[in-house]
């Protein structure tokens, strides 16, 4: 017996898998699969007792761990003939690529670890969830669970109900054994071992993992990166598609078996999925079609080198950078870079309280004009985004 799968994109193209996280199908990562098969052979999977996959896949006893989930996801490799492959998952699904990222290192390429966690606090929660899933089924962490998962402005979004399906459908006896492989798991002591490029996602209003349980993975791993994606919950991913997409476009291209230091290709690729992350969708396709013969050297130059190689930097994360692209800004008078980098330090994680600080400091630095100058830009921006009709 194997989980059940899906499987697409092109044939021969770089090996990825989606773990899904607890309470949810494959369905997880619908808002990133269609855009990452177009670069990668996508498997998606789902946990014991969810989707299609049968309940007795885990021990239903309370001895289920992690490692039987992994063993689990290296059958399915193992079955597409696959030696090494990317991994992605959110949450349980994540804490199953934390666990072959340590334990069987030469079976990844990349990992992308997103709202997930090293250890998901104490045990004797999880051991109380299985019981009680085991007594009542799933309807009693379904009432709770849109509190968890996403933000109160997106918890009526068709996208997050359907999800919340997921959970009321699944199996009570995996439901509950993936509990127990939950309360079992802990790889803290773990992490300074992991030698594969991690990629670490989060939600800012995450409260099942916060955004310190994603610290701690990336303070853990040596060279690990970390994203904090403004307004999401635990599924980030779902809440915030383009922002988790983007990155995990950038990462993957970056980690691919095939890209070189000096693969021109590979930055443009990783460029472009971090300048629409940052940047966002609608500016960047405008930018790209008002290309011309005379400018299109220079679009393939910042692609490639400010977003390719600067951005794409782990030494940095986003938000300083965001903080350091503002000052610069200021400081020249450029203020139409700076009414669009304003809007992307927002999507970096950055309040409008810390982007005036950051304009207030530009102006012991660069001039009490300039940042005057500055905030008018940055209030615009603000007042422009307040009239905006709320989101679906």
């Amino acid at each position: 017996m194997t989980l059940h799968h899906t499987l697409t994109g092109p044939a021969g193209a770089p090996p990825l898998v989606l773990g899904p996280s607890l309470g949810t199908s494959l369905t997880v990562w619908e808002p990133q699969s269609a855009a990452l098969a177009r670069h990668h052979q996508v498997l998606r999977w789902d946990l014991p007792g969810h989707g299609g996959s049968r309940a007795d896949l885990l021990p239903v006893d309370g001895s289920a761990t992690v490692a039987d989930l992994a063993a689990l996801v290296l059958r399915l490799a193992d079955d597409q003939g696959w030696e090494r492959f990317g991994y992605a998952g959110v949450s349980l699904g994540g804490a199953v690529g934390l666990y072959l990222a340590v334990h069987h290192p030469d079976r990844l390429s990349s990992l992308a670890v997103v709202c997930s966690s090293a250890r998901f606090g104490e045990s004797t929660a999880w051991q109380e969830r299985a019981e009680l899933v085991r007594a009542k089924g799933t309807e009693p962490v379904a009432a709770t669970a849109a509190d968890r998962w996403f933000t109160r402005g997106f918890a009526g979004h068709p996208h997050a109900l359907a999800l919340l399906d997921d959970l009321r459908a699944a199996d009570p006896a995996g439901y509950a054994a993936c509990c127990d492989a939950l309360a079992a798991y802990d790889l803290r002591a773990d992490l300074a071992g992991v030698t594969v490029p991690t990629l670490v996602v989060a939600g800012r209003e995450d409260p099942a993992t916060p955004p310190a349980h994603a610290r701690e993975i990336v303070d853990g791993i040596p060279g690990a990166s970390l994203l904090e994606v403004a307004a999401a919950a635990h599924l980030a991913g779902v809440e915030r598609p383009e922002q988790v997409t983007s990155a995990l476009l950038a990462h993957f291209a970056a980690t691919a078996p095939d890209a070189q230091p000096g693969d021109d290709a590979a930055r443009h690729v990783a460029g472009m999925a971090v300048r629409r992350a940052v940047l966002g969708d609608a500016h960047v396709d405008r930018a790209t079609a008002r290309t011309t013969a005379f400018t299109a050297r220079f679009q393939d130059f910042i692609t490639r080198y400010a977003w390719g190689e600067i951005w794409t930097d782990d030494c940095l994360d986003r938000r300083t950078r965001s903080c350091i692209t503002l000052t610069a800004l200021v400081a020249h008078g450029h203020h139409d870079e700076l009414a669009m980098h304003v809007r992307a330090a927002l999507t970096n994680g950055l309040s409008r309280e810390e982007i005036g600080a950051v304009l207030l400091q530009s102006a012991v630095y660069c001039g009490v004009p300039a940042a005057n100058s500055a905030f008018a830009v940055a209030q615009r921006v603000f007042d422009a985004l307040d009239e905006l009709p709320p989101r679906a």
